[in-house]
């Protein structure tokens, strides 16, 4: 099992930025695919960006497709999401997640909040 531990969530003015980090560890598998999901309350969990550590290799969604920048660092079991041009409609709470595939992650993190103001 992996463990994941989110942080960098806070309170931002639209058009802000923020960087959100989780560190991984465990049973850290190299063919693993990491990503972030987000909730707001009464909504099912959507899909937001996701990495391999195997090449880096990445996705997003539609919506934040141009704005949020998913990376990686090996050395550190650690994944990145820059999240520029922050709109009121990205409040939610972000949860790392980590798994054989981008749409049916095995393991979440706790979650961190993030909240734009508009």
């Amino acid at each position: 099992q992996v463990q994941l531990v989110e942080s960098g969530g806070g309170l931002v003015q639209a058009g802000g930025s923020l960087r959100l980090s989780c560190a991984a560890s465990g049973r850290t598998v190299s063919n693993y695919v990491m990503g972030w999901f987000r909730q707001t309350p009464g909504k099912e969990r959507e899909f937001v960006a996701s990495i391999t550590w195997r090449g880096g290799y990445s996705y997003y969604a539609d919506s934040v497709k141009g704005r949020f920048t998913i990376s990686r660092d090996n050395a550190k079991n650690t994944i990145f999401l820059q999240m520029n041009d922050l709109r009121p409609e990205d409040t939610a709470v972000y949860y790392c997640t980590a798994g054989f595939t981008r749409v049916s992650p095995n393991s979440w993190g706790q979650g961190t909040q993030v909240t734009v103001s508009s």
